[in-house]
């Protein structure tokens, strides 16, 4: 008979395994810099570092109470052979501006200077001026792109969590959506 109760060798033996088995490290879904890097489409922190968090009431508000808001749509568009290629349509909330594929992990530069270039001209080049980041619900995108933006010295953001989806669950329109054009070299 052994000398550990049974309950005790059943724990041991669990917390035993569970720490061998493989786990994914953070190294695999974040980049060095702290940028979500993999499986985009999954849940997403209450947070996002620079940035106030909104729902879709509180986003609402600020809309009506702050006309220099700047909307910014970051989903993802092919790019393929110098334009983006539309494989689907995709909708965002009136007024945005869409940057896509701009909230990866990683930004190959041309990307990196899309997304600088455009937010400097979106914002008048006024650092304080206030942007709303966001993509999907469950979509790491919209909080890469808030936290890039925070990087770059922008002081009023926001991130829209519940992104296109919390907006079409309320009820309210989306308009066609057409990205930014990006100048490649």
């Amino acid at each position: 008979m052994s000398r550990f109760p049974p309950l005790l060798l059943i724990t041991t033996v669990c917390l035993g395994l569970s720490q061998a088995a493989p786990a994914q490290t953070d190294g695999e879904l974040f980049s060095a810099e702290g940028y979500r890097q993999a499986h985009y489409r999954s849940p997403t922190p209450a947070t996002a570092e620079g940035a106030q968090t909104l729902d879709t009431a509180s986003l609402r508000a600020l809309l009506d109470n702050e006309p220099q808001l700047v909307l910014v749509d970051v989903y993802r568009r092919q790019w393929l052979a110098g334009r983006f290629i539309e494989t689907e349509a995709h909708a965002n909330l009136p007024g945005s501006i869409w940057l896509a594929n701009t909230g990866d992990g990683t930004l190959q530069p041309q990307w990196a200077d899309y997304f600088a270039e455009n937010l400097a001209r979106i914002s008048q080049g006024q650092s304080d001026r206030p942007l709303v980041f966001y993509c999907r619900s469950d979509c790491w995108l919209g909080w890469n792109a808030t936290r890039r933006a925070h990087a770059l010295g922008y002081t009023r953001l926001y991130w829209y969590r519940d992104g296109v989806d919390g907006w079409e669950q309320a009820g309210l329109p989306l308009n066609p959506a057409t990205p930014e054009p990006l100048n490649s070299p």
